[in-house]
């Protein structure tokens, strides 16, 4: 996954003209193949808090305020994500707003909200601090959200860490480059990849440099926005990319064996005939016809992806359940094929390398039935541009299997944005290294998702 960091100079307390251009920042990150875009603090208002102060209705919004159309739009009509940080209207029986992080996702839905913790100086007299931390997951990772003042205090990188994050999201309103520079030790500190998003401009008492950037778990900084001295031409936008697609959260993740099962007992269906609506490659064979069953909710759930799909396109059906000795070898011929390409690399990195392209036998969701690969066709079933072959491996792809791959043709990006839209709504997650491979009710479901527990376990078609 690419992801941005967007600084503008905002018209101070024009949110509609403000909304207006994160859309346009939104629709030109997600043409250079980002799949999220982080704005500074306050910047749908500017980071002036007298201006704020003076019309405190006005100057919030909540997730679903009308004047955000523009950026649920651009995110549903691009399937990239969006943090929107905003002066938040109180919630409960709080009095005072918040410094809010919106987190809108491809749908344009609201993934959750974040409220500044820790607030600084005059802030104090016009919001009230949040209390919970921000986290969220998104194409296989674990994001963590901060606000400007935050990152002042080890502990809430430290706690990041902790709870599994591999990338800290700042929005921040930083008026000098030693503040800026502090993100370096941060990243180093904590193995964070580290984005942030910093205002420009003068705000009342404050001023925002620019420079927003990208770190490396290294310390080692990848992409900086100029820095804003005075006056620029326009809104002086910049868009900062840096990928983080080696931060996804893979099968061999000690994380998704930990997942707790609990068997439902769903039986595995046969969906050549338990549907046959649904679209089956003519090419895939085995001896018991293994390949053509999925566990019956998961099935329920693709019928309905599939009816979701703009005219002219269908689901086709390439594998669902693969039984565990057959995932066992498929793992290790892949695993014996990193190992001649690779004799260097110790146990631990080529299990973790096998696993972008083939489950660890123990936790597939393919041996579970949780888990289909599939691709769009059109109505008559002639195939579409999704940018690779189903199962093209990583190397043979040059990485452009990895389903938010950069410098896929418009075709092929479009194609998997409407995939992806379909079988998220109806309740399947994506393995983020193969875009044709989606599951439910699996550990790695369970993982994405939040769930207590997954629903499916190993089974054997005899019901072992």
């Amino acid at each position: 996954m690419i992801i941005a960091a967007a600084q503008f100079l905002p018209v101070p307390g024009d949110i509609e003209a403000n909304a207006a251009r994160m859309a346009g920042l939104i629709t030109e990150a997600a043409g250079r193949g980002a799949g999220l875009v982080v704005f500074p603090e306050l910047a749908l208002t500017h980071y002036d808090l007298d201006l704020i102060a003076a019309d405190p209705r006005r100057m919030t919004v909540t997730e679903d305020d009308a004047r955000l159309a523009p950026v649920r739009e651009a995110c549903r009509a691009t399937g990239a994500a969006a943090v929107v940080n905003a002066a938040g209207r109180a919630t409960g029986d709080g009095s005072r707003p918040a410094i809010s992080s919106f987190v809108l996702g491809p749908d344009g839905a609201l993934v959750t909200r974040y409220d500044k913790i820790h607030l600084f100086g005059d802030e104090n007299a016009v919001f009230a601090p949040g209390v919970t931390e921000g986290r969220f997951t998104l194409g296989g990772i674990r994001f963590a959200l901060a606000t400007c003042f935050d990152n002042s205090f080890p502990e809430v990188p430290a706690r990041a860490a902790a709870d599994g994050c591999r990338v800290y999201l700042a929005s921040s309103f930083h008026d000098a480059t030693e503040r800026v520079a502090r993100y370096a030790q941060q990243a180093r500190d904590h193995g964070l990849h580290v984005l942030l998003a910093n205002g420009m401009g003068t705000g009342g008492s404050a001023s925002g440099c620019g420079l927003s950037g990208a770190w490396l778990p290294s310390g080692e900084r990848v992409a900086a926005a100029a820095e804003w001295t005075g006056t620029v031409p326009g809104d002086g936008a910049e868009l900062v990319l840096t990928d983080v697609r080696d931060r996804i959260t893979l099968m061999a993740d000690p994380a998704v064996a930990a997942i707790t099962v609990k068997e439902c007992g769903e039986p595995l269906v046969d969906v050549r005939t338990a549907a046959p609506a649904l679209l089956v490659a003519e090419d895939r064979h085995d001896a018991q016809g293994a390949f053509a069953f999925l566990r019956e909710g998961v099935l329920q759930r693709l019928l309905a992806a599939q009816e979701s799909l703009p005219d002219g396109l269908r689901l086709r059906f390439v594998e669902g359940y693969r039984p565990p000795g057959l995932q066992r070898r498929y793992f290790e011929e892949y695993t014996d094929e990193l190992r001649a390409t690779h004799p260097h690399w110790d146990a631990a990195r080529l299990h973790q390398a096998a696993s972008r392209y083939v489950s660890p036998p123990g936790i597939a969701p393919h041996s579970a039935g949780g888990a289909v690969d599939l691709t769009l066709v059109t109505a008559e079933g002639e195939a579409v541009d999704m940018g690779t072959p189903v199962n093209a491996s990583p190397e043979e792809s040059d990485g452009a299997c990895y389903t938010a791959a950069p410098d896929l043709t418009p075709a092929a990006r479009a194609h998997r944005r409407v995939l992806n839209a379909a079988l998220t709504a109806a309740g399947l997650v994506n393995y983020p290294t193969e875009w044709w491979h989606w599951s439910y009710g699996d550990r790695y479901w369970a993982l994405a998702t939040g769930a207590e527990h997954a629903l499916y376990g190993p089974k054997e078609r005899d019901g072992r």
